[in-house]
Order: C-alpha cells, then sequence, then structure tokens
C-alpha cells in the first residue's frame, strides 16, 4: 500500500495522527482510538451482517469486542484509487490468551459462555442466508475427512519405499481412524434443528485477548471484564459448542490433555451458559475426532510427500504419547453425559 492509497483514510470522520505496518495491515492511530486498515475481499452483505451482529453484542457492557468503522459517507467499505478495497476496525494492543495459564483460560472459556449466551438473544434475519453463514453439519466435514484419511493409506499402503513418516502414520492408522468414524456417526446422531445459534467460528487464543490488571477471575458476571475478543469474521450460524471444543482442546494440547483441568473448563463454561445432555454428546464426538491426526494427514496429502519435516514426525509420536491422557478425558465427558 503506496501513498496514494492511505488516501482511503480521508474517507473516515477521523485524525490520523500516525500508521505503521502490522499484521498483514496497517495500524493507524487515531482521534478515536487504535484503529486498524486491512484489504477486504468479502461481499458487503456478509461485512453487512457482521456490524449488525458487533453492534448488538456491544449492548453488553461486559463484552468488549472489535467494531467496523463506516466512512464518511456511511459505508462499511473504503476504496483506494487503484480499486482496491479496505476496511477499518477497532484494534487493541492487549496481550493473547496464554494457553498455559489456567488463569487465562478459566478467564476466556466464562467469557465465551457469556459471548453465546448473548448471541442466543439475537434473532435470525432471512437475509442472512448467505452460504458463508449457515455452515452444513460438523458430521459433514468429519465425513469429508475421514475419505482423506483413507486416500492417504491407500497411497502409503501402495509405496514400495516408506518414509518415516509414512510408517508412523500406518502404525497408529486403525485406532484413529476407528475413532474418526465413531465421531462421525455419534455426530449425525445428534439433532440440532432447534439448538442452531450464531458462533464465533474461529475461537482460539488468538483471538482472545487479556487486559492485565483489569480482572480477578471473580467477577460476579462470570470473570468477563477484562476480555477483548476479535475476528468475527468466521461468524456463522451453527453449534456454539463448537468454539468452546476449539479453545479448550488447544488448551489440552498445550497442557499435556490434563483430563482435570479440561472437565473444570467445561464445567466453567457451564456455570455461565448450562451445557444440557445434547452439547455434552456433541463435546464428545468433537473431542473424540482425532484432528490432529487429520491435520498431519492433510498436510502430508497436500504437500511435497518426499520430504517431510521433522517437526511433522514428532507431532504423530506425541499424539501416541498423549493418547492415554486424552482417552481419560474421553472417559470423563463420557460418564458426565450417563449421570444426566
Amino acid at each position: 500500500m503506496n501513498e496514494r492509497n492511505l488516501e482511503v483514510l480521508e474517507q473516515y470522520d477521523l485524525e490520523v495522527r500516525d500508521v505503521r505496518r502490522g499484521r498483514g495491515a496497517f495500524l493507524c492511530e487515531t482521534s478515536q482510538g487504535l484503529k486498524l486498515l486491512k484489504e477486504y475481499r468479502g461481499s458487503v452483505r456478509r461485512l453487512e451482517f457482521e456490524h449488525e451482529v458487533l453492534g448488538f453484542l456491544k449492548q453488553e457492557k461486559s463484552l468488549e469486542l472489535e467494531q467496523y468503522q463506516k466512512t464518511s459517507e456511511g459505508n462499511l467499505v473504503s476504496i483506494a484509487p487503484d480499486g482496491t478495497k479496505y476496511i477499518l476496525k477497532d484494534w487493541f494492543l492487549d496481550r493473547e490468551c496464554d494457553l498455559r495459564s489456567e488463569r487465562d483460560v478459566r478467564h476466556a472459556v466464562r467469557g465465551l459462555a457469556l459471548l453465546h449466551k448473548k448471541m442466543r438473544e439475537i434473532e435470525w434475519k432471512e437475509e442472512w442466508n448467505l452460504g458463508s453463514i449457515t455452515e452444513k453439519p460438523l458430521s459433514d466435514e468429519m465425513v469429508r475427512h475421514n475419505r482423506e484419511l483413507m486416500r492417504v493409506r491407500k497411497f502409503i499402503r501402495n509405496k514400495k519405499k516408506k518414509s518415516e513418516f509414512e510408517f508412523c502414520v500406518l502404525k497408529n492408522f486403525n485406532v484413529f481412524f476407528e475413532q474418526a468414524q465413531e465421531a462421525a456417526r455419534g455426530l449425525q446422531a445428534v439433532r440440532w434443528e432447534k439448538s442452531m445459534y450464531l458462533c464465533h467460528g474461529d475461537m482460539n487464543q488468538h483471538h482472545i485477548l487479556i487486559r492485565d490488571g483489569i480482572h480477578d477471575g471473580s467477577s460476579d458476571s462470570g470473570g468477563e471484564a477484562g476480555l477483548v475478543f476479535t475476528e468475527f469474521n468466521q461468524m456463522h450460524q451453527g453449534v456454539q459448542v463448537e468454539d468452546l471444543y476449539r479453545l479448550v482442546r488447544k488448551t489440552l494440547e498445550k497442557q499435556g490433555w490434563r483430563s482435570d483441568l479440561g472437565m473444570e473448563l467445561l464445567e466453567e463454561y457451564d456455570a455461565v451458559l448450562p451445557l444440557g445432555r445434547q452439547d455434552r454428546e456433541a463435546l464428545y464426538y468433537l473431542f473424540l475426532y482425532p484432528e490432529k491426526y487429520w491435520k498431519q494427514m492433510n498436510f502430508y496429502l497436500n504437500n511435497n510427500k518426499a520430504w517431510i519435516p521433522m517437526k511433522n514426525i514428532e507431532k504423530l509420536m506425541k499424539l501416541e504419547e498423549q493418547f492415554q491422557e486424552r482417552d481419560e478425558f474421553l472417559q470423563k465427558i463420557h460418564e458426565k453425559i450417563e449421570r444426566f
């Protein structure tokens, strides 16, 4: 982006004091706080959906989220002289949630529950029936991934000379593939027709910011003050516990699949937004699916098979090492379901 294209900032009713590169975009110090200017390639309808939902969520004073800035003419998209489209939104310099910090993660899970609770108050609109907003059932993605797993195994089996990575793949394929099939079947049996709500869609530590010195983890409203949620460009109508699953799974991968911590995080969420039997069944099958194993297979399928980095082999070996701990966590979720 050159100086000529920086003219897009003149389309906004604010004073720009400084501009610097950051996060693949431009950080702008303005009279209305820190903003992020970035190229936008999506549809205006999609952006209008996000803007409307974020505006509603902002009504919840305990939630802090990014907001889009409109131009002086009331448009969500600004256009540079060369035709490139841009958006301007709030930005924050707070630190990302640390998955190795129990305090951070507990805090984030409570905040996520409050976010989901507020999202359930939003009435669905017919004009939101866009492909990027209404997702297919989660089990459909699992079935597609399972086909990819079969393709990888068939390809490797037919190879005469196998690499260390390929031997690792075959060594544990049966046990992980059985879990993948069971997860897909189980999730297909969960009926969600009346339980579809708006979801963040890309919930991870990078999109949850912690404001140090603000929270003490004991807020009456769930300890959510001091959190900032960002990047809602994957927001859609779906199963909210998928957001919870992604955040907890990433945490447990960092924490050695500690079953005690995993269950405590689910209960932190449950204390703000109760998890029913249906929710817990879905969580069980989501956690049962060997997603990290599939990711390694997907990497193998789409990259140079003649050379696989050592770190990928190490990731497969780590999955084997953590299998028992992960299984213990799954058993605890299953026991909780049985008590419902």
